[in-house]
């Protein structure tokens, strides 16, 4: 009787931690390796709470990393694109780096211009964060926690945040938990901010990848990509993902809202169809790549997503096996409130209070056609 080749014996879920090498200040950051049984392959690192790979087979069953990202944590800790990292405190932008809570001003470390973008200057990428391995029956689970203290980038109250991934044993799906529990009243919206190339990272652009938004309408920005207040319909726009487009399709058209971001970077507004939409995930949006085959879908119980297409990657980013990152080679689908919520009182509010943590849920699942 003959016995079987290893090569068709499908791999057992299996959780594997090595370390990651030194960062400058002499901190040790580990990889945490996630295997499932259906063909996915996720890594993680606790330098950021950060995605550093993701892999996942084709049509013809060929695994690929679809995430940039880079090969060292010294690459992490320079990094200005935020590769594959947890976003925080503030997810995104505000103008000027101003907010006003409980009758008190607040002005925030500008880095993006005149405004604040993700969280400061030092923001929770470059965090060093603790992990726990999360007992469970049906995936694998990575808890990282991060406690930011009263004051940290000028932000009010203590603010203790736990981002759990989980890649189920059986599905080619990677769920992320948010929550955050603060002190005092403060501010707070949480993502993950991984660039996807659905063709394999470092393959070219992704203009040929198709996108659909559950996305009625979207909040357009100024000059310098700080929301007007208004919520704009996409119907009659380059902006109407609502049926399937291929995403380089009306990127180059003469609209100003492209002309400011350089192409895509801006929020669009979920539908919520479900009266339990801030608890169960709802579907957002659906990217496919002809080339590959693959599939993201992307749920989440967030209120808004920002869809980026890399207009700010150049020939100079090298990453990982030193590939180079072009013009418009990853696009990222960030999970989110709106940006600047806290000088816009008609968006959803981003307040975080004793009485009122945060908690979001996202989902990244893939398939292949």
């Amino acid at each position: 009787m003959s016995t079987p080749s290893s090569a068709n014996v499908p791999p057992q879920p299996s959780l594997q931690v090595r370390p990651f090498g030194q960062l400058t200040p002499g901190q040790t950051p580990d990889l945490y390796l996630l295997t499932n049984t259906a063909g996915m392959q996720v890594a993680l690192t606790n330098f950021g709470a950060t995605i550093v790979s993701l892999k996942v087979p084709d049509r013809r069953g060929n695994s690929a990393d679809l995430v940039l990202g880079y090969d060292t944590p010294h690459e992490y800790e320079a990094d200005k694109s935020y590769f594959g990292s947890t976003i925080g405190r503030y997810a995104n932008r505000i103008a000027r780096g101003i907010f006003s809570l409980g009758g008190q001003q607040f002005i925030l470390d500008r880095n993006n211009g005149n405004n604040s973008l993700h969280g400061g200057i030092r923001d929770f990428n470059k965090r060093m964060w603790t992990a726990n391995e999360i007992p469970g029956e049906h995936g694998l689970a990575l808890e990282f926690t991060y406690i930011s203290p009263d004051g940290e980038e000028n932000f009010p109250g203590t603010l203790t945040t736990k981002v759990r991934f989980t890649l189920p044993h059986d599905k080619n799906e990677l769920e992320i938990d948010y929550t955050a529990a603060a002190d005092q009243p403060t501010i707070a919206t949480l993502t993950n901010h991984s660039y996807f190339n659905l063709s394999g990272e470092g393959s070219g652009d992704i203009l040929s990848h198709v996108l659909q938004l559950h996305a009625a309408c979207f909040t357009p920005v100024d000059s310098a990509l700080i929301p007007t207040g208004e919520i704009r319909s996409v119907q009659n726009t380059p902006f109407d993902f609502t049926q399937p487009h291929p995403i380089g399709s009306r990127i180059r058209q003469p609209d100003e809202q492209l002309n400011f971001a350089k192409g895509y970077d801006h929020n669009w507004v979920l539908n919520k169809t479900h009266h339990d939409a801030n608890v169960t995930p709802q579907l957002a949006a659906i990217a496919s790549d002809p080339r590959s085959g693959r599939v993201l879908e992307v749920l989440t119980t967030e209120p808004g997503i920002q869809f980026y297409t890399g207009n700010f990657l150049d020939d100079t980013i090298r990453g990982k096996a030193g590939k180079r990152y072009p013009f418009r080679s990853g696009f990222c689908l960030e999970t989110q409130h709106f940006p600047d919520s806290p000088n816009h009182p008609t968006f959803p509010s981003t307040l975080v209070s004793p009485d009122h943590p945060l908690h979001s849920k996202t989902i990244f699942r893939f398939s292949a056609k």
